[in-house]
């Protein structure tokens, strides 16, 4: 299969803690959604579909959000309210456009992460009943055990990946400091004051062996997307940014979001697990290896769960991602700039959408001060093997090859 689909429009907020606690989710997302339009140059009854990453109660479902913002769509779709299905929605916009169901989906997400409700863990979290399901919670938080929050089972899961592998905790300093200086450079990220290693280290553990730099920052915050078939995007206002290959996210019995398979933690089997380099359908799909990325966004809720991602991304063997962003390769004139905008740990967790948002500014050459040079793929990616690959526009599928 060769993907014919392409980004038009983007738009999005800053982001901060509870930035937009006195506003309604749609009240924000009408905001990005006139400027993805504005971005894309279309009208807003061009858009005839629709895709709702995150609904209710942080944000507003698809039949609302349609309503309120006054779209008349054919199609329409929205997923679990929780953060892994960013490449998931944008892949779905993909096949509706091959299979004729609309012509531009508007994939949205806009929703109050930070001012929903209490901590994870607590009564007042708007999503705590998800927590006590059968199986334990969507994290691994397990509170028959006594985890109620997400951290409890990536804390557990590197503690057995760092000590498997034989890796000095210290490495993981490098991703949160990493990323804070990639977040000094942009304007719209939550945390812009610059980190120190010293800072770093002399943090407090929130669940060792993670401190609270390990962790990412809550945010209020809205991002629109535009899709469109390749064709219809080259007649847009900016220059389109192809969507040249993707892969579906992983589910089973040795999956868990917040680990790396094989490590047994909420998994079935304790086994060596192996990273599956570059025989993956989104290379074969967009005719690349891993040595053809300019730039990596990762979902990063938590400071390992990157490290886990590069491995099943395909950038380096099982056990050495620690030992491989190390010495400048992860920076911004490095071999592979990584979470340019500041990643969950410093630009804000919103599930992925701004990494998207920044994918497209770097292909676009619109990045500012952050700008990796001479950018023309880009590569979304997580810890379960879901992910997307992006090309600037001149860069079709196997263009590269």
């Amino acid at each position: 299969m060769k993907v014919a689909a392409a980004i038009t429009g983007v738009a999005s907020t800053a982001f901060g803690p509870r930035k937009f606690a006195d506003r309604t989710a749609i009240s924000v997302a009408s905001e990005v959604v006139a400027a993805a339009l504005a971005d894309a140059g279309l009208e807003r009854s061009q858009l005839d579909g629709l895709i709702v990453h995150i609904g209710s109660p942080r944000g507003a479902d698809y039949d609302v959000a349609a309503s309120l913002l006054g779209l008349n769509v054919r199609f329409a779709a929205q997923p679990w309210s929780h953060g892994r299905f960013t490449a998931t929605v944008i892949q779905h916009a993909a096949m509706a456009l091959e299979v004729g169901l609309a012509d531009y989906v508007l994939c949205l997400a806009s929703y109050r992460n930070s001012s929903a409700g209490g901590r994870h863990g607590t009564k007042t979290r708007s999503t705590f009943h998800e927590y006590l399901r059968q199986g334990g919670g969507p994290h691994g938080e397990t509170p028959h055990a006594g985890f109620t929050a997400p951290l409890a089972g990536t804390g557990m899961a590197a503690r057995r990946y760092f000590d498997k592998y034989k890796i000095s905790l210290e490495k993981l300093a490098t991703l949160a400091l990493t990323q804070r200086r990639y977040a000094t450079l942009n304007p719209l990220a939550a945390m812009r004051k610059p980190l120190t290693a010293d800072e770093y280290f002399n943090s407090r553990y929130i669940v060792e062996p993670l401190r609270i730099f390990d962790c990412s920052v809550e945010v209020d915050g809205a991002v629109a997307v535009i899709i469109t078939t390749a064709d219809r995007a080259r007649d847009g206002r900016k220059p389109p940014v192809h969507l040249l290959g993707f892969q579906g996210i992983n589910a089973g019995p040795n999956e868990f979001g917040m680990g790396q398979p094989g490590l047994g933690f909420n998994q079935a089997e304790v086994f060596d697990y192996v990273a599956p380099g570059g025989d993956q359908m989104m290379y074969r799909m967009a005719g690349l290896q891993p040595a053809d990325i300019d730039m990596l966004q990762v979902y990063d809720a938590f400071s390992p769960m990157t490290l886990w991602a590069i491995e099943r991304m395909g950038h380096c063997k099982t056990g050495e991602a620690a030992d491989w962003i190390q010495n400048g390769r992860i920076d911004q004139n490095g071999e592979l700039p990584l979470n340019t905008s500041g990643g969950m740990l410093s630009e804000g967790h919103l599930n992925g959408w701004p990494q998207i948002a920044e994918i497209v500014r770097q292909l676009r050459n619109e990045a500012g001060e952050r700008q990796i040079p001479d950018a023309k793929t880009g590569q979304w990616g997580t810890g379960l093997g879901d992910a997307l690959i992006f090309g600037r526009d001149g860069v079709q599928p196997g263009a590269l090859a």
